[in-house]
């Protein structure tokens, strides 16, 4: 079975709306951003910062982290995510428990992580939940809990979020948290493997070769009934899958 080393998402995911009265002054900031004009998008994001938009904020605190337009500046980066957070924005909160988790423009503290992190996946952040997963999986600023791992793991892949998916995998073929299962291990690979995991597709083949042709057609028609519904919003984790 591969089996790389457990890491947490250090990268943000997607962004909040914007209400309707700023949308389109604020998505066209973000297209400029995209668009490596970032003194426009500056311009924007600190006028509607300035105004409290929790939103902008988030955005003009990448800007920081990462050094676009501006001198990276990850203190300002965490000034402006917990400006947001204050403001219950959960991609600030998943960000700045990254500055946290790496001790980037704040004191390093694992345990606060974890607490921007649970404030984020209690909102439904799909990358919160599986950072959650990860560190409770590790043993990182808490004491290492597979069950507890698995619970968040399964909370990100009834979002489709490809990296929980394919480390459910691993935890089944393992016996982590649950009972070893080699059926399961082939259905979470195969439903990460169609998020265009590699590495899930690698190991989904290594899950094939110790099962029976008919073990795998079966396990086959589940991974597909699971990612029909997870596509459509209607997979709940039971616990049971």
């Amino acid at each position: 079975m591969f089996k790389p080393n457990l890491k947490s998402l250090i990268l943000c995911g997607a962004l909040i709306i914007s209400p309707l009265a700023a949308s389109s002054s604020f998505e066209d900031a973000q297209l400029a951003a995209n668009e490596g004009r970032f003194e426009e998008a500056l311009q924007t994001y600190n006028y509607m910062a300035d105004r409290g938009y929790a939103p902008a904020m988030y955005e003009l605190g990448k800007l920081y982290e990462g050094g676009f337009g501006v001198k990276r500046d990850y203190h300002k980066a965490a000034e402006l995510y917990q400006k947001a957070v204050k403001k219950i924005h959960a991609d600030s909160m998943f960000a700045l428990g990254v500055l946290y988790q790496e001790g980037k423009g704040v004191k390093l503290d694992k345990e606060k992580a974890i607490s921007l992190f649970e404030m984020a996946a209690q909102k439904n952040h799909p990358a919160a939940q599986y950072n959650l997963g990860v560190m409770y999986a590790n043993g990182e600023g808490v004491l290492q809990d597979y069950r507890t791992a698995m619970s968040w793991y399964q909370k990100a892949a009834a979002n489709n979020f490809s990296l929980a998916q394919f480390n459910m995998a691993l935890m089944y073929y393992d016996g982590l948290g649950v009972p070893k299962n080699l059926e399961k291990s082939y259905i979470w690979n195969t439903i990460a493997e169609y998020n265009g995991n590699m590495d899930a597709s690698h190991s989904r083949k290594l899950d094939e070769r110790n099962m029976m042709p008919a073990e795998v057609e079966a396990a086959k028609e589940k991974a597909d009934a699971i990612y029909a519904k997870i596509q459509a919003g209607l997979y709940a984790p039971d616990g049971r899958l």
